[in-house]
């Protein structure tokens, strides 16, 4: 679990004003609400979307949160991500781009079996060239135009499937997603480069040198990645941490994929953990100022927006 503030494990009964959530792909995250919209305990399980069925998905969630129901009134639980995907607990329909990150008080009610829930799902946004979709982060960047009031420019948000967005007007005007992370997983664990890739240790200077390397020239790539296992193969003296230098060459192609976008401005980063900081790394390695942001944070600001005025009923 990260060590964020925003993340803390709780074991005692309390009463929630009401509930965030954000329902990842492989994890779920909690936190009880006051009235005021401060934090007063989180949880963190592994019961992220990918690991269950729709009847599962309340299960999952009262395993969690059970001690912060209220008596005698049904607890209001706001949720982002992708426990409104098709195959999540209930499909919340996508909202089209250009448009703002989250409308409060426009989500979909889902109807639960504990009649103890008031349960609510984000719409996740759309774009229809090139074909795109996004579930959580539109939640992530009404946060951070919460932090940042009328804050143009680029957003990006590393992980098993990074994006990139672009922020104008007070709204997502467009973004791309890029399967960087699970490119590298693909490749580290289960193709032929396992045998020359090692499970651990890093090297910043190594990581750095390929992403310079990468992004002058993205089309290299794929040769590049195969030099990982052929200079083994020849008894060719170790280009240094090979693991470093996959991940860099990866993220690399991708900043050199949509350097032409970025312009002048800063980059916000949205995100935590090594992955954020490599991509922290990278940006600032070519010239751009990264700009971190605690996603839990963003996260929260982003439900409470949305949490207010009338709902859309789901069918």
């Amino acid at each position: 679990m990260s060590s964020s503030k925003w993340e803390m494990q709780v074991s005692t009964h309390l009463e929630a004003a009401w509930i965030a959530v954000d329902w990842g792909t492989t994890r779920l995250r909690a936190w009880a609400m006051s009235d005021s919209g401060a934090v007063l305990a989180g949880a963190v399980s592994e019961c992220g979307m990918g690991w269950l069925s729709p009847p599962e998905f309340e299960g999952a969630l009262l395993e969690i949160i059970s001690l912060w129901l209220a008596k005698g009134r049904r607890t209001e639980i706001v949720i982002c991500g992708m426990a409104g995907a098709r195959q999540g607990w209930q499909e919340a329909p996508y909202r089209k781009v250009p448009c703002e990150p989250v409308l409060p008080g426009k989500q979909v009610a889902v109807r639960a079996r504990d009649e103890r829930l008031d349960v609510h799902i984000i719409p996740g946004l759309s774009q229809a060239s090139p074909p795109d979709v996004m579930r959580g982060e539109e939640t992530q960047l009404a946060g951070l135009l919460i932090a940042k009031p009328g804050f143009e420019g680029t957003a990006c948000f590393p992980g098993t499937h990074s994006k990139w967005v672009t922020l104008g007007a007070g709204k997502v005007q467009r973004f791309r997603t890029f399967l960087t992370g699970e490119q590298f997983s693909l490749l580290a664990e289960h193709s032929i480069l396992r045998h020359t890739v090692a499970a651990d240790g890093w090297d910043k200077n190594d990581f750095i040198d390929a992403v310079r390397e990468a992004a002058a020239d993205p089309a290299s790539v794929p040769g590049a990645l195969f030099s990982l296992r052929a200079g083994p193969l020849l008894g060719s003296p170790p280009a240094g941490n090979l693991r470093s230098r996959l991940s860099g060459l990866l993220i690399g192609a991708e900043i050199g994929a949509v350097v032409g976008e970025l312009g002048e401005r800063a980059i916000h980063v949205v995100g935590g953990g090594a992955v954020a900081a490599s991509y922290a790394t990278a940006l600032d390695a070519l010239g751009y100022k990264a700009v971190s942001h605690d996603a839990a944070e963003l996260t929260l600001a982003g439900i409470s927006l949305a949490r207010t005025v009338q709902r859309v009923t789901g069918t």
